[in-house]
């Protein structure tokens, strides 16, 4: 193969992973190098909410290196799991990319289980993979019981509600095709947190779309420091009843 060859190859992709940061110093170069180690070229954005750890400068040295395939956007202070992804969504979607993808930076999400969610909508007929906890039991190691429980039937009273059929409604870990995000209103997402990621499942498959669930083992994160706080699962208890109310009134044509 030419040199130019290889060049197209490594700047060209079909798919963006979109990793929201803040302060992940112990995690973000691993997790870059791991990402674009993969057999698949995948492309980067990193939506840093202004780390005070140097996380964002971290990448920007990085990208000297890798070039076109990594990006950064820098927000002024912590602003929010679901408008970090919003951001993202709305940059991807300015460009070409055909898969974008939700990953946790502290390697709870296995870089190498990118592959077989692009496999799911690339191949296997899914507008949007989940990465899976609970669609084979539970598979999650190292988390505290009493999180692991929190988490497991939040998802259970998430399916009781809604009436999705999804075993884990609040993975953060998930490819999503390029038709469903331009589909769903991005703007008129209400949930910035833990309830942001039931939401666009839930609204993907309102309109239709296939949603389907690959199981993967999620591991708790053994650098830095989580960002989990009890007023996300406030937010996700009583946000699920507002949100199935308001989807009575609600026309979902695509």
């Amino acid at each position: 193969m030419s040199i130019f060859a290889n060049q197209i190859k490594i700047n060209m992709s079909d798919s963006i992973i979109i990793i929201p940061t803040y302060n992940e110093k112990e995690n973000i170069e691993k997790i870059i190098r791991k990402v674009f180690s993969l057999e698949k070229s995948f492309h980067i954005l990193i939506i840093d909410d202004g780390s005070p750890d140097g996380t964002a400068d971290i990448v920007k040295s990085l990208q000297k290196e890798y070039k076109s395939n990594l990006h950064i956007e820098e927000r002024k202070g912590k602003l929010g799991l679901g408008t970090a992804y919003i951001h993202g969504f709305k940059w991807a979607l300015r460009k070409d990319y055909n898969f974008i993808f939700e990953m946790d930076a502290d390697f709870s999400h296995n870089p190498n289980d990118l592959l077989r969610l692009f496999d799911a909508c690339s191949n296997n007929g899914s507008d949007v993979a989940i990465g899976s906890r609970y669609v084979k039991g539970v598979s999650i190691v190292n988390w505290p019981m009493i999180r692991l429980l929190m988490s497991f039937f939040a998802s259970k009273y998430v399916k009781f509600i809604t009436g999705m059929p999804i075993h884990d409604s609040t993975a953060g870990f998930k490819c999503y095709k390029r038709k469903v995000l331009e589909t769903i209103k991005l703007d008129d997402i209400q949930f910035i947190g833990y309830a942001f990621q039931i939401e666009m499942k839930f609204k993907a498959w309102k309109y239709g779309f296939n949603v389907t669930e690959t199981p993967v083992i999620f591991t708790d994160r053994t650098e830095g420091t989580s960002k989990m706080s009890g007023g996300i699962f406030f937010e996700a208890a009583f946000g699920v009843l507002q949100m199935k109310l308001n989807s009575f009134f609600k026309s979902w044509k695509k």
